[in-house]
């Protein structure tokens, strides 16, 4: 790592000097308070922003970061709906609470996971009642036979994307929350995601209904060497979602095998140039089947912006530890010094993220997100693997 070691020793720095800076008392804002970041609500507790924070902030050894990433789970715990359901973001100074349109599941898998993350650090949060709301309300969403979640379009962090029904981010998070908190039907989960998402091998499952959804998918998809994005009643995602990519490797739904397959296709598409890590492989243009209208509001989310192929850092964190989990530390170092690279873009802006193709900022600078996956990408390629989450 000599080369890169002074830019990757300031990004370091930086990165906890910007999440001390974003902590409130109830926990880490999502951006930065500018006038800016405060019109669209980038200065409140999300719950998926605030729970994957958690996961960096826990490995630092620092005290108030530490304290911080606690404080945000138990605000958002005190947020908490009656059904059980985390909020997406709360503003703990109105006392208010937002649960998106279509309802934000992942801000209550991220939660559950960023609770146990912390509790294994000894940390206690003293949550049990509120934990066991949210499995419940998550078992709530759960297919009975197929053992998978099941969501409205556009209901988790990629909010402005076409994925509805079973999909595949949603379900990577849904595997992992099942075996940390020993919930049952894991094993089920894992074999009916992998049917699924994946349903181009031989071997053909057991329940009718799931064998109609991937007849539909094996007679016209093209064969890829990715999971789909979202699969529904006759209708599928074929993207190549990056992040649920990554966490399918990460939470071994993925085995040897198909991890190294993934990566190997990921590398192909240059999902991490000109930085890590790309959103998706080929973005949804306006005439496609799957494009929506709402994807077009502001022209914020067109072809390699936003969500629809844009770069995001911190999804970047992931790809660094993906990489470490499958021994490949040279390539780790790499994508964790262009991590510091777009970090460092703009005089440390850690923006949210680059256009796919010519690299330019967008979205709202200072995240807290990019600095936190930045600090738990370089622990994982300190610890080595095997590294959990």
């Amino acid at each position: 790592m000599a080369p890169f070691s002074e830019l990757i020793q300031g990004c370091l720095a930086e990165s906890e000097r910007l999440l001390l800076e974003n902590l409130t008392p109830y926990g880490i804002m999502a951006a930065a308070p500018t006038p800016e970041a405060e019109a669209r609500n980038y200065t409140r507790i999300f719950g998926r922003d605030a729970a994957i924070c958690a996961l960096g902030m826990a490995v630092t050894g620092k005290p108030a970061l530490i304290e911080g990433a606690s404080a945000g789970l138990v605000t958002l715990a005190e947020h908490q709906a009656d059904n059980g359901q985390i909020p997406k973001y709360v503003d703990p100074l109105c006392a208010d609470s937002d649960f998106w349109y279509l309802g934000c599941i992942d801000a209550t898998l991220w939660w559950l996971i960023a609770v146990h993350f912390i509790e294994r650090r000894g940390v206690r949060l003293e949550l049990q009642a509120p934990i066991i709301r949210a499995l419940a309300w998550l078992r709530c969403q759960e297919h009975p036979r197929l053992l998978l979640l099941q969501q409205n379009e556009a209901s988790d962090w990629a909010d402005i994307m076409p994925r509805s029904g079973f999909v595949l981010y949603t379900n990577a998070l849904w595997y992992h929350v099942k075996r940390l908190y020993d919930l049952p039907g894991a094993e089920q989960t894992k074999y009916h995601f992998n049917h699924l998402f994946y349903p181009f091998s031989r071997e053909v499952p057991d329940y009718r209904r799931l064998r109609l959804l991937t007849h539909y998918v094996r007679k016209r998809a093209n064969r890829s060497e990715l999971y789909l994005s979202f699969v529904n009643f006759s209708f599928w995602g074929e993207e190549g979602d990056v992040f649920g990519n990554l966490l399918a490797m990460l939470f071994n739904l993925a085995n040897d095998a198909p991890s190294n397959r993934i990566v190997h296709a990921l590398e192909r598409e240059q999902v991490a140039q000109p930085y890590p890590i790309k959103a998706v492989c080929s973005p949804i243009r306006p005439e496609a089947a799957l494009w929506r209208e709402y994807m077009g509001r502001h022209r914020q989310n067109l072809a390699w912006q936003y969500h629809n192929g844009g770069i995001w850092p911190f999804i970047g964190g992931f790809w660094v530890i993906a990489l470490v989990r499958l021994g490949r530390v040279g390539p780790a170092r790499a994508a964790l010094a262009q991590l510091a690279e777009a970090n460092a873009r703009y005089g440390w802006e850690f923006n949210e993220w680059f256009h796919g193709c010519t690299g330019e900022r967008g979205g709202m600078a200072r995240q807290s997100w990019n600095a936190a996956m930045f600090l738990l990408a370089e622990h994982s390629l300190r610890a080595g693997y095997p590294f959990r989450l």
